[in-house]
């Protein structure tokens, strides 16, 4: 995975675990989910409100897990924009233990923008193409 410049602290939980006492899988689906919200919202894309005004849904993620998260270990969640297409955008994370720097799990996610009203995918507007390529240094 390439260099991340956005991380977000993610406390694990004790509901987080399974009885094995490991994060359960779907969880770390919901922590890549937070830190994406943050990454957006950190890049001034959105500011609140319904996730309705937001129009960005999840199409696709692929998850590679490869290292047990226990209860206490001190996460958080790297996300990047990797390129953006002309309705989608695609995001590299990373989970990592913050003491150790170690990758615990990799994910692509493929994000689309989405009109809500219309129910139909949209181009990326120019700001959010505009903030991520500033953000992430990519080229158009």
């Amino acid at each position: 995975m390439s260099e991340f410049r956005f991380f977000h602290p993610i406390e694990v939980r004790y509901g987080d675990l399974d009885p094995q006492g490991h994060v359960n899988n779907a969880k770390y689906l919901t922590y890549m989910e937070q830190a994406r919200i943050a990454y957006i919202k950190a890049l001034d894309i959105w500011k609140g409100g319904t996730f309705l005004s937001l129009g960005i849904i999840l199409a696709d993620i692929k998850i590679t897990f490869l290292e047990p998260i226990t209860f206490g270990r001190n996460i958080s969640v790297g996300v990047r924009v990797v390129k953006l297409g002309n309705k989608s955008i695609t995001m590299e994370q990373v989970i990592r233990d913050e003491d150790t720097l170690q990758a615990l799990a990799n994910a692509v996610a493929i994000l689309v923008a989405y009109d809500y009203k219309l129910e139909e995918s949209i181009a990326i507007p120019d700001k959010w193409r505009e903030s991520f390529q500033r953000y992430e240094g990519l080229v158009s």
